[in-house]
């Protein structure tokens, strides 16, 4: 398809972005809107709204025809890019961490309350379904991040993963981009921070473990729920919280510094379960815990309250209450230091039962640092060893 076409057929967002990083075999356009009554089985979101950066609006419409609808089941599609970068840098005042690394965009996992979500629209496709279903894998980053790694002006600190979208998600069993960039990390022996709810994490155990050993892993399981009813509605594809613990104990056991995220904390919904996740999550092994507050930016607001009219109606009018209450009477504030926490009576309360069961159940209040001094990028394909 010619660029004019595409831009006319996919809107300028999608064109620029093809161009720029070199997507290949995406021609196919966004999901169209779902028929009323129609919903797509074993999916978080009920829609796909059109993103907020194009010019042209889809929308379905029944046709008359008086025929029976069954179930969407939507087949979840992976392109690939070649990366012209590994590396992403931000200087957010309330992230712990400058530089991070995506090794998808979009998440197969589909939970309704991710904040990521709305990066989808730079691609010019749905921050809904095509959020979860239409996915993009990044193999030969590991390339890339070499030799980015290798620059004479970069300066070690620790790199995060899994802060946008989750890098064991289920496609990763396909495409191991994740295990590509570690292999990478392992052997420049750089300070690594993963934050996951995928169990893919203990195939890589053969890595992740001696990183440990050198202090330069920790990771974060993210449980923000032990009811597996509501789990599978809200993450519906994402592992258990039974399992998920037991990935706690299995990296704990290994000998990995793992923290707990109850993230998010969801009030009026999943707010009650703070003190026995934490429990759990301690029992299983987990040294450190921390809590972010339900974040509902751009289209994951109306993404969420369409979710919680259809799964959880007899608590939607309190929880979304709850939320505007901690926001400032709005569904969302993105202003730094308050939006991972929130403000006022509920966002208080939260704080106050965290810091105490933390304290009464002995976690930690900082895992350990991980080491930059050993930071060193190992012999390329041609290179003199040093005699000295």
């Amino acid at each position: 398809m010619k660029a004019d076409s595409k831009k006319n057929a996919q809107g300028r967002g999608w064109q620029m972005f093809h161009l720029c990083s070199n997507l290949t075999d995406m021609e196919t356009p966004p999901h169209p809107s779902l028929l009323p009554g129609q919903r797509p089985r074993a999916r978080g979101a009920g829609s796909n709204e059109t993103g907020r950066y194009e010019a042209t609006r889809r929308e379905a419409a029944d046709d008359g025809w008086d025929l029976p609808e069954e179930d969407r089941l939507i087949v979840t599609e992976v392109r690939l890019e070649r990366p012209r970068s590994a590396l992403s840098w931000n200087r957010s005042p309330d992230l712990p961490f400058d530089r991070s690394i995506n090794p998808y965009r979009g998440c197969e996992h589909g939970c309704i309350y991710c904040f990521a979500r709305p990066t989808h629209a730079y691609l010019n496709l749905s921050p809904g379904l095509d959020f979860e279903t239409r996915l993009v894998a990044r193999p030969g980053i590991g390339a890339v991040l070499d030799r980015e790694l290798r620059a004479r002006s970069y300066r070690v600190a620790t790199v995060a993963l899994g802060t946008n979208t989750d890098p064991y998600q289920p496609i990763e069993a396909k495409h191991r981009v994740m295990r590509e960039i570690l292999e990478v990390l392992s052997a420049f022996n750089h300070p690594t921070a993963i934050t996951t709810k995928g169990t893919l994490i203990e195939r890589d155990l053969d890595i992740l473990a001696p990183m440990a050993a050198r202090g330069l892993l920790r990771v974060g399981i993210s449980l923000p729920t032990l009811d597996p009813g509501l789990a599978r509605r809200m993450e519906p594809r994402a592992a258990a919280p039974a399992r998920r613990l037991a990935v706690i104990r299995r990296l704990a056991q290994a000998g990995i510094p793992v923290r707990v995220m109850v993230a998010p904390v969801i009030p009026g919904l999943t707010d009650h379960e703070l003190e026995p996740i934490l429990a759990a999550a301690r029992e299983a092994g987990a040294q450190g815990a921390s809590w972010i507050m339900l974040r509902l930016p751009l289209e994951v607001a109306p993404l969420f309250r369409d979710w919680l009219e259809r799964r959880e109606p007899g608590r939607a009018a309190k929880v979304m209450a709850r939320v505007r209450e901690s926001r400032g009477g709005k569904d969302y504030d993105a202003a730094w230091g308050q939006r991972m926490r929130g403000e006022g009576l509920w966002s208080r309360l939260i704080a106050q039962r965290f810091d105490k069961a933390c304290a009464r159940l002995g976690y930690t209040n900082h895992l350990p640092p991980l080491r930059c001094d050993l930071f060193q990028p190992p012999l390329a394909r041609g290179d003199q060893p040093s005699l000295f």
